[in-house]
């Protein structure tokens, strides 16, 4: 069978679409079918080209079996909302047009970028194909939670759009259960919506990959407590409410901060005009190095600014920290905060509460026993959402002959 699957990222970029994307297709490429990846050259989140790519109007390599074609986009830094929407319009137009070559089967199509789904449903009718519509993140719901946009009409307008496309779809595939009932509550019947959770690929994560002297490198003491964020610095992530917080607090810790986006520079500023010493900012890492930083951590990070919106997302660390058996620290809300207390694998504060951020915080500092019990419940967490298994549950979703016609 010929998949094409569009997403405007994909690696050597490292944040969690592009991670998501092509181990799933990596493994139905193992199963034997001929998967097609249309995407952009790599520049996430910097709009900065990567070495020994260029921007041209169409380029082609094989990766681990896949077939990817790189198309030109208008290369931004991920920040400025009109800047960011024409990188992504850009990107959805040349894929539009060089997905009109590409034979398949069926198209997949990736959200939260509105306009690739929007070049997915004009390809599935161009080329009289079914296609599918994958939905990471509710949009344009999470821009309105991080105020992107102002204008009430403009977000009706995107909404109807929304609904459209979930209307057109053969199938919708959801990565939260929250996501699968909001949309079934816009009267989408609920037989075309699965779920997918995200998960990891337990062999990228096993402690023996563990890098020695990192610590060192970094001049982090060896009695000092490690807790670590590593992600895109977003306005979503509320890492300026952990950074005025940090600069609360006495205890024996160093915060080390990993990644890039449309906060860094602005987080950046606020550690020195607060001088907190207690904070580590480094830039994202390779996608093969990523793994040592995990490694290297007592706790694990996980934040989102406090909203409604936000408590129907289950963050893609999640499931990164628990394969490494490092404890979350987590301050989300919603099904994110349900998986973490099912499993026992961390502590769970009110999001953009000081005062709770830091009991929890010394909670597991502090008490060992409660510390090793996290630790086996992260290894049971990551058990249960292998990659592997998830793809081919996806895999099954887009041949099954209800969808392709066989």
């Amino acid at each position: 069978m010929n998949i094409l699957f569009l997403s405007d990222n994909f690696p050597p970029e490292t944040n969690a679409p592009a991670i998501r994307t092509f181990e799933h297709c990596r493994e139905w490429v193992k199963e034997g079918h001929e998967v097609t990846v249309i995407t952009c050259a790599p520049n996430f989140p910097n709009g900065i080209l990567f070495d020994n790519y260029k921007n041209k109007l169409s380029q082609t390599e094989v990766i681990d079996g896949i077939r990817v074609i790189r198309v030109w986009s208008y290369m931004t830094a991920n920040k400025g909302f009109l800047k960011r929407s024409f990188d992504y319009f850009s990107y959805a137009v040349m894929a539009g047009l060089r997905g009109l070559f590409v034979k398949t089967d069926i198209i997949v199509a990736t959200s939260p970028q509105f306009f690739t789904i929007n070049t997915g449903y004009v390809l599935s009718v161009l080329k009289r194909k079914p296609w599918i519509l994958e939905v990471r993140d509710l949009w344009p719901e999470s821009i309105k939670a991080v105020g992107a946009i102002q204008s009430d009409k403009t977000i009706q307008f995107l909404e109807r759009i929304e609904l459209f496309l979930y209307r057109r779809a053969t199938h919708i595939v959801v990565v939260t259960d929250s996501f699968r009932k909001s949309i079934a509550a816009r009267g989408i019947t609920t037989d075309k919506i699965h779920v997918i959770k995200n998960g990891i690929l337990l062999d990228k994560f096993q402690p023996s990959q563990k890098k020695p002297n990192l610590r060192e490198t970094l001049e982090i003491k060896e009695d000092t407590l490690i807790v670590g964020y590593i992600g895109t610095h977003g306005l979503a992530h509320a890492l300026d409410f952990i950074i005025q917080t940090v600069a609360t607090i006495d205890e024996n810790i160093v915060f080390l901060f990993i990644g890039n986006g449309a906060a860094k520079e602005s987080l950046v500023n606020l550690k020195n005009s607060l001088q907190v010493q207690k904070i580590m900012m480094l830039d994202a890492v390779p996608q093969q190095e990523i793994v040592h930083y995990w490694h290297l951590l007592d706790i694990a990070l996980v934040n989102l600014k406090k909203s409604d919106t936000f408590k129907t997302v289950i963050p893609s660390k999640l499931f990164e920290a628990a394969a490494c058996q490092k404890p979350i620290l987590l301050g989300v809300e919603g099904e994110a905060k349900e998986l973490v207390e099912q499993y026992t694998a961390g502590l769970c504060f009110e999001p953009e509460n000081p005062a709770d951020f830091v009991e929890k915080l010394k909670q597991l500092t502090y008490d060992k026993e409660l510390y090793d019990i996290c630790k086996q419940g992260c290894e049971t967490m990551a058990k249960q959402f292998d990659r592997r298994d998830l793809a081919r549950k996806l895999l099954t979703i887009i041949t099954q002959d209800k969808i392709h016609g066989e």
